[in-house]
Parts: C-alpha cells; structure tokens; sequence
C-alpha cells in the first residue's frame, strides 16, 4: 500500500511539473542559426547576416554567413529577420509572488518556465522565503525534469529584529547571522541577501562568513544606509536610490523611517553634486554593484504601465482583480491625497530620479545588474518583467545595445561566470534567445522571443507561457 501511495504522488507531481522535454522544439547534436542578426552582449554594434554553430551545448562557431562552415549533419534554421542575444541574466528573479496580506506563495510551477520562455536562462533568486523548495526547483531543472533557468539559490533573508515579513526568520545577533550563513552554504546556496532591520554587527558578520566561502551578499536596506553598508563589505545593494535612506534628514541611526514624504524628498537629489553623488563615487571605490528593478516600480506610477492582455492571461482570477484594483488605487485622487497628503502622487518624480541615478551611476564605471523583482502590486511576473526592465533601462537613457550587455553580460560578471554566459562568443554555453526583429534599434521587439536555447536545446517560448496561462498567484 505505501509503494502504492508513493506511485501515486510521483505520478501527480510529474503531471503537475511536467518534463522539460515537452516544451522542447530543437534537439539536435549540431545546430546551425543561419542569416541571423548576433547581437552578442558585449554593447557592441549588432552583426548582420551571421551563422552561429551549436555543439555539445557550447556555441562552435560564428561567422558571416557567407563563409560559414556549416556541418552535414547539422539541424539548419534559417533566420532571416531574427536576431539572436545571449540568455537574460535576471538578477532579482525570486520564485515567490505576493499573496496579500504580507503573505508571499512560492511559484514553483509556473515561475521557471515564465522565466525561460522570457530568454532568461540564469537567474539569481535574491531572497528565498521557502529555501528548501527552491534547492529542490534547482535540482529538477538541472536534472532536466522541469523547464527552467539555471539557478544561483540566494538563503533566506538575512533579516533583523522588528521585520514586518511572517515569513522571515529574524536574527538574534552576530553569531546567529554567522550560524545562519554557514548553515546555509553547506546545503548548496552561493548568494545571500539581507534585509530591512539587520543591524550592522549582524551584515558584517554575514558579510565576513559568506566571504571565507566564496559567496556573496546583496541587499534591500533600510536601517542600513548605501555607503554604511560598503564599509561593511556589502558586495550588492538592490533597488537603488528609492530605497536608500541614508539622505533622509529625519533618520536615526539603526532605525528603518518610512514617512510619506521620501519619496519627494528622494526625488529633488541631485545625482551629479553633493550626498548622493558622493555615494555613487564610494560604491564604486568599494566594488559594490547596483540591482536595477525598474518594472516594480513603475507599477506605482499613476498611470504606468499599460498593463498587458499577456500578463492578465497569465495570472489566476484571485491575483488579476487584485492587480487592477491595486492600479486603479494608485491613481485615486483621493488615496494619494491621504496616503502622500499632497494632490499629485510623488511617484513619476521618483522613478524617474531612480532612472537618473542608475544612467549616472553607470556610466560613473559602476557595475549595474538588471532585475524585475515580481512583488510589489502583483502587476511585475517573471519572464516578461525581465524583459520590461531592458526596456525601462533604454528609457533611462542607456542605449538598447547598452541596456542588453547590462541585463546579460554584466550579471555574469557579477556571478563570476563571465567565462561560460553573457555574451556570444566560441567556447561559451549555447544559452541564446531567438527573437523576431531587432532589438539593437526597437527595444520593444525584445517581447518578440520564440525560441530559448539552454546548453544547446532549443525551448517553445510559445509553448511555455500558455502553459502556465491563469496561474500566477495560484502556483
């Protein structure tokens, strides 16, 4: 009866996942990409007519098209009028979604595979609420027995006392933040990320724990200021400015404000003279990268985005009434009146300094990393906020080649792997995104994916995202 028992729940856990294999659609030993425009993540200019030759799951080849040494054997795709980047590196793709009521549901069936059907084929989870489950996504997706990106598992927040997340086990002090790092670690996570009211004994010890391993922390602060936590050895800081509170004449050391007035105040700083200038200067004295995540922020500007017919399709009935009431909330005169207690909302001035501050910080030589970070209002989902946040940065300023090599090569980079992902080149993994169009000249073509290359196997974006149509928020 128990081999029965266990039968039975394998048997249901395989029909609910599924096998990566069904969504598959190129398998061969040797692929050709022919006639395809290579945009190859470095931000140089994109190359036209070009043959790219897939072997073992590495890219053998590429070369223009008219001298390409194409194999006999090799599965041919003619592209004329595709082009083809690296795989998307999201750097703030959790697998969670907000629930409501400060409660957030893992989407370990639908978020893998929004994620790969979008062209991300590496994501980082920056903070894990149900770290076990996503140890055993990994797992399933490297077996090749789910569909999905490849995985770098952050640990649980590293979070202090006071926090407002049920969810977040809350740290008693240094030799708890230590203890809890090295815990970790052992089980097979390679990033941390700490979290609103972590103290600074609690971020250095974490900081200096997960250094002797090799690994890496990030975070979303509040009782921690930007350049504080550089000085505390702080690798990552996500967000950006609209979450930095270091500037705020009204914070206590220690102490995490929230006033209706941050965001205008954030907004009239000046990005290229005095405090936060001086900040962008000493992150990148101190090699401290910036996570940008536009898309969860622009859900709170009146107004923005146009929410699209393919993000409603896919979230459950539950999750979508609760999307658009919240937009319709962020426009209600009367709400804005009562939460900012001003007649206009600060938000269009805020997003769009959070944009300045991140061109600036740029082209200052900072490393910044692109990111959608899928809570918030329910409005940003996996896969298509990764794309939006490529767009956003072109918004930004950054030019669509730019805004490219920041949302792939830069995230290698930042996770060493610049030698196997992020840009096109003989010799790296054949994690590639075909898309319809030109994304070099109109950013929004980037929307346009229809086949994902991972290690070589080409994936049905198509075939991906009506999978897991009316999901979001469910599971």
């Amino acid at each position: 009866m128990r081999r029965l028992l266990i039968a039975i729940v394998g048997l249901l856990v395989s029909l609910a996942f599924g096998q990566a294999h069904e969504f598959v659609k190129v398998d061969a030993p040797v692929v050709a990409l022919t006639h395809v425009r290579m945009i190859d993540g470095t931000g140089a200019s994109a190359q036209e007519d070009q043959t790219l030759v897939l072997a073992n799951g590495k890219i053998q080849s590429v070369s223009p098209a008219g001298s390409a040494n194409i194999p006999q054997n090799a599965h041919v795709l003619d592209l004329h009028g595709y082009s083809v980047i690296p795989g998307l590196v999201g750097m703030h793709d959790h697998l969670f979604y907000p629930m409501g009521g400060g409660v957030f549901g893992e989407m370990a069936f639908s978020f893998p595979r929004l994620y790969l059907a979008g062209g991300v084929t590496t994501i980082r989870t920056t903070g894990s609420l149900e770290p076990y489950t996503d140890l055993e996504i990994k797992k399933q997706i490297d077996g090749g027995k789910m569909p999905g990106p490849k995985i770098h598992l952050t640990g649980p927040y590293l979070e202090g006392t006071g926090s407002w997340a049920l969810q977040m086990h809350q740290l008693t002090g240094p030799e708890d933040a230590t203890k809890t790092v090295n815990f970790w670690l052992d089980q097979g996570v390679d990033n941390f990320k700490a979290y609103m009211f972590i103290t600074p004994a609690e971020l250095s010890a974490a900081t200096t724990a997960a250094h002797k391993r090799g690994a890496k922390v990030t975070g979303h602060l509040c009782s921690i200021g930007f350049r504080e936590a550089a000085g505390l050895g702080i690798d990552d800081l996500e967000h950006g400015l609209l979450v930095d509170t270091e500037f705020f004449p009204w914070k206590k050391a220690g102490e995490c404000p929230s006033r209706p007035e941050d965001m205008d105040f954030i907004s009239k700083l000046n990005v290229q003279t005095g405090p936060l200038h001086d900040t962008i200067v000493d992150l990148i004295q101190h090699h401290v990268a910036v996570t940008s995540t536009l898309p969860v922020f622009e859900m709170f500007v009146p107004g923005r985005p146009a929410i699209r017919q393919r993000v409603l399709d896919a979230l459950a009935p539950d999750a979508r009434s609760a999307v658009l009431a919240n937009k319709v909330r962020a426009s209600d005169a009367k709400f804005i009146k009562q939460r900012y207690g001003s007649d206009a909302s600060p938000w269009p001035a805020a997003f769009k300094k959070e944009m300045e501050f991140e061109h600036a910080f740029a082209k200052a030589g900072g490393l910044l990393l692109a990111g959608l970070d899928p809570t918030g209002m329910g409005g940003v989902i996996a896969g298509f906020g990764d794309q939006r946040e490529v767009e956003l940065l072109v918004e930004a300023g950054f030019t669509p080649l730019e805004a490219i090599h920041i949302a792939t090569a830069n995230g290698a980079q930042f996770l060493g792997e610049s030698d196997r992902i992020g840009t096109i080149a003989p010799g790296k993994q054949a994690d590639l995104v075909v898309i319809k169009g030109d994304p070099s000249t109109r950013i929004e073509d980037i929307e346009n994916v229809e086949t994902v290359f991972e290690d070589g196997v080409g994936y049905d974006s198509a075939k991906l995202i009506e999978s897991v149509r009316g999901t979001i928020g469910s599971r």
